[in-house]
């Protein structure tokens, strides 16, 4: 035996139907599509979620929900948090010993008059600042 000589099991493949070969086949004339409509045209193709003219699920369900790829910093008022502008240098783990930052935080902004100060003390790149709103 070898790869050449491979058949299929005895009834275990069927022959393909030809549609559209004549009356005789079972499939001429409308080859299987019925009488007119839509369906029965060439080229028709049914829209991915189309429920024949009603109202698509997709459409009757609310819109919910919105979840933005851009990080977003945690920010801390350094002028309401003390603390923090008595650190020797400014990192992550060091905000972490002083203000409650949740654990998925990968980015800090410091701010608040005083948070331009601060800008020496800052040693890490996740943690940058800004000075006061409106001016």
């Amino acid at each position: 035996m070898s790869l050449n000589n491979l058949t299929p099991a005895v009834g275990s493949t069927k022959n393909r139907k030809r549609v559209g070969r004549g009356q005789g086949s079972g499939t001429g004339k409308t080859a299987g599509k019925g009488h007119k409509g839509q369906k029965a045209r060439s080229g028709y193709k049914e829209k991915r979620n189309f429920e024949g003219g009603q109202q698509p699920l997709a459409k009757r369900l609310p819109k919910i929900g919105f979840s933005s790829r851009v990080v977003k910093p945690q920010e801390i008022n350094v002028d309401k948090v003390a603390s923090v502008s008595g650190l020797d240098e400014i990192t992550m783990e060091t905000l972490r010993t002083v203000v409650k930052i949740k654990t998925i935080t990968t980015k800090v902004k410091l701010i608040g008059k005083n948070a331009k100060e601060l800008q020496n003390k800052i040693k890490d790149e996740n943690v940058s600042f800004t000075g006061a709103k409106g001016k």
